[in-house]
């Protein structure tokens, strides 16, 4: 009778241990948030700093990565990449590469925005850090950089790694770091199919299709991560950025997203918010030369840290003839370091953000100019960038993230790097 109860009460325990254990019942937790793209206003959010599994919304990250090498100059579309054993050995979804393959990265990009392509994602990695690992460690150093405080990758993919985290938070401040710092390249996000060696691939996310001014932008699910959802909408002069985490299936997840999309909107009107907007849709523009409302010089559009192969170190921060420079070992520290704060159709709304950004963080900001670019193209009309200019690196890096802990979404800005166009 003893021996009976004994094995009853193990069972009872290991019954318990498993379902404290249960990937899918205790990772997969719901978040969401809604929020205006131009202003920045969040318009809903449900456990909006939780850290979630990401899935492949992963790839968002690891195609910031991408287009920031094509900005640098470090690929172009063209370059074929070589495909490794180890790319062409990850699991579904994916492409089919075998080993010694090569890949355009164009088609690289697309197979990653529509399939997400898991072995591609590899390939991508490994062509810009030499390793999966090394790649990881790069993104999260970028990450952290654009105010992702709450994010840690550990590959590229998104893969289950109980050590890759998110937040919808962090999903919103990325998605609008892709828009606003490389929309030549945001087009790519809309693409409803992919055609690779004849066979045609469709985008999982449905929204392109079904759900009327959806630009982008990306679809993740795993087991322990639910089916997550990053989607960007343009509708009546409006622009809403939205995030859901945890979905039970990609039905459910597609509607329960509609369904805050629609009461975002319904909010902005009732507000009276209205903007131009500000990311094309399948048609890049090509951004003409832009002229400053309020300050001499503009600042200049972001440009990428983190430099693939080892640079002079002083190559990646100075600019020529600045009287502000400053001598520190080998580096040269300048004050032509900027924090945006968004990008807006009207002027007056560009300058208010940017006095409520120099109010939310006035020692950070002590001698920052409020400098409005404006930026005039066919497709989208005038747009006026709000930026705080005339900053040191560290100083616009702390500013930003106290203005991120205020709530005021911002993007670091770095200076061209000396003999760039």
């Amino acid at each position: 009778m003893l021996r009976k109860i004994a094995l009853l009460f193990t069972m009872v325990v290991a019954l318990i241990a498993g379902v404290a254990l249960a990937p899918s019942a205790a990772q997969a937790r719901y978040a969401s948030i809604v929020v205006d793209a131009d202003s920045g206003q969040v318009l809903h959010a449900v456990n909006a700093d939780t850290r979630n599994y990401p899935a492949s919304l992963t790839k968002m990250m690891t195609l910031y990565m991408v287009f920031e090498a094509l900005h640098k100059g470090q690929l172009t579309l063209e370059v074929q990449l070589p495909v490794s054993k180890r790319a062409a050995g990850m699991p579904p979804s994916k492409l089919g590469l075998d080993a010694n393959d090569t890949i355009s990265v164009e088609d690289a990009i697309l197979a990653l925005t529509t399939k997400s392509a898991n072995d591609v994602a590899v390939v991508l990695a490994e062509a810009l850090g030499g390793s999966e690992i090394e790649f990881a460690k790069m993104m999260t150093q970028r990450a952290q950089e654009l105010g992702m405080s709450r994010s840690t990758f550990r590959n590229a993919s998104g893969l289950p790694n109980r050590g890759q985290k998110s937040t919808a938070r962090d999903m919103v401040r990325l998605a609008q770091a892709l828009m606003e710092n490389y929309p030549q390249y945001y087009h790519y996000f809309s693409a409803t199919e992919f055609t690779y060696h004849g066979r045609t691939y469709r985008n999982h996310n449905r929204l392109l299709k079904s759900y009327e001014g959806t630009d982008g932008i990306k679809t993740g699910y795993t087991r322990a991560s639910g089916f997550n959802l990053v989607s960007s909408v343009q509708r009546d002069g409006r622009h809403i950025i939205a995030v859901v985490f945890g979905g039970k299936t990609a039905r459910s997840r597609d509607a329960h997203m509609v369904k805050l999309l629609d009461r975002g909107f319904t909010r902005m009107a009732s507000i009276g918010v209205k903007t131009v907007p500000a990311v094309p849709g399948r048609n890049p523009f090509h951004l003409p030369e832009a002229t400053t409302v309020e300050v001499a010089a503009a600042a200049p559009l972001p440009q990428p840290v983190r430099a693939v192969q080892p640079v002079d170190p002083g190559s990646q921060i100075a600019t020529a003839g600045d009287p502000t420079e400053i001598q520190v070992d080998t580096e040269v520290m300048t004050n032509d370091w900027a924090v945006q704060v968004g990008a807006f159709s009207r002027f007056k709304a560009a300058h208010s953000t940017a006095k409520t950004a120099l109010a939310a963080a006035p020692e950070s900001l002590a001698g920052a100019e409020v400098a409005i670019e404006r930026i005039d193209t066919a497709s989208t009309g005038t747009l006026y960038r709000s930026q705080l200019a005339g900053l040191y690196e560290q100083q616009a890096r702390t500013a930003c993230q106290e203005l991120i802990a205020a709530a005021i979404n911002c993007v670091v800005v770095q200076p061209p790097a000396q003999g760039s166009n």
